[in-house]
């Protein structure tokens, strides 16, 4: 069996290692590819493995030999699941490998712009502590967590453990979800309407797919209704956010910060109004980079293309 790794070196860029794949077969690994290269590269194999790289429908159309493709993440878009339906070919995915990574990087923004850790850091590095008069020194403002209202946009694995920590950090919990009340642990409110988390709460982080529902979910409007000390988090995907409605209303200090963890283009362009903008923390997509989070994508990875070769298909997206 030929299996061939599209782009392997997000996932695995050499402190993880590719042996029990390595074990199945002919095992190729390129640390990218482009769409010129992809054909070539997957010509002959069984298997392709990917992380960000396409795979449409022609590509898949044109490789006779393909039963198998592995998404090495959780969202699945960047393959024409319709094609591969039609050529009995399966797709898996990897759900919930980063759930802890994704909630703890929500709250590394979220402490970040509640106490500027990294900027008094650098200040006191600046000699600014040495010469100051007092025994200590603050610029910016310092917020407690606890007390504050976090409205939580989407309630599955990443949503409810974000919703636990705040929970213990002594925060409310406000959620909007297609759960129902009944379903939901006691201490945390169902939200009625989504204008509701975004006019009464401190807090607003992000969770639910991108759909064509939730494209541009936060815009100009929603963002207008938002208390000026209020924070968004985005931990999910760029595309929820009007970026430029959210440059704005940080520069003309209608919202008081966001921490985000993705953007609508990656790597952004250079002209991405969000690098400069007032008070905008970004992190380069690695919320579910923690080497534990990759170690555990690697398993299940093995683990999807292991019970694939023993007929008992799991994680198969083809089958939603």
């Amino acid at each position: 069996m030929k299996i061939v790794v599209l782009d392997g070196y997000a996932a695995n860029p050499g402190d993880l290692r590719w042996d029990e794949f390595q074990a199945l077969g002919e095992c190729v690994i390129y640390d990218r590819t482009s769409p010129e290269q992809l054909m070539e590269r997957a010509s002959g194999a069984e298997v392709l493995l990917t992380n960000k790289t396409v795979i449409t429908a022609e590509n898949i159309d044109s490789l006779p030999a393909l039963r198998y493709i592995g998404v090495l993440a959780t969202g699945y878009n960047i393959v024409d699941i319709d094609a591969a339906r039609r050529r009995n070919i399966v797709v898996t995915n990897i759900p919930a490998y980063s759930t802890d990574s994704v909630a703890q990087m929500v709250f590394a923004h979220l402490l970040n712009i509640a106490v500027h850790v990294g900027h008094h850091t650098e200040a006191v590095r600046q000699g600014r502590w040495v010469t100051a008069k007092d025994f200590c020194f603050w610029d910016t403002p310092l917020k407690e967590l606890s007390g504050k209202r976090i409205g939580i946009i989407g309630f599955g694995n990443t949503g409810s453990r974000t919703a636990r920590i705040a929970l213990a950090f002594g925060m409310h919990v406000d959620v909007w979800t297609s759960k129902s009340a009944l379903q939901l642990p006691p201490e945390i409110h169902k939200a009625e309407t989504l204008d509701e988390i975004f006019s009464g709460c401190d807090i607003v982080s992000l969770h639910c797919p991108l759909t064509s529902d939730t494209y541009h979910l936060v815009d100009r409007r929603r963002l207008s209704v938002m208390k000026k000390t209020a924070v968004l988090i985005n931990t999910a995907r760029g595309p929820l956010v009007d970026e430029q409605a959210l440059a704005d209303a940080l520069n003309n200090e209608q919202l008081y910060a966001a921490g985000l963890d993705v953007l609508s283009s990656e790597p952004p362009r250079s002209d991405n109004p969000l690098l400069t903008a007032r008070n905008c923390f970004i992190t380069p997509h690695i919320a579910w980079a923690s080497i534990e989070a990759r170690q555990r994508l690697m398993r299940i990875a093995v683990n999807n293309l292991h019970s694939w070769i023993e007929g008992r298909t799991v994680n198969d997206v083809t089958q939603k």
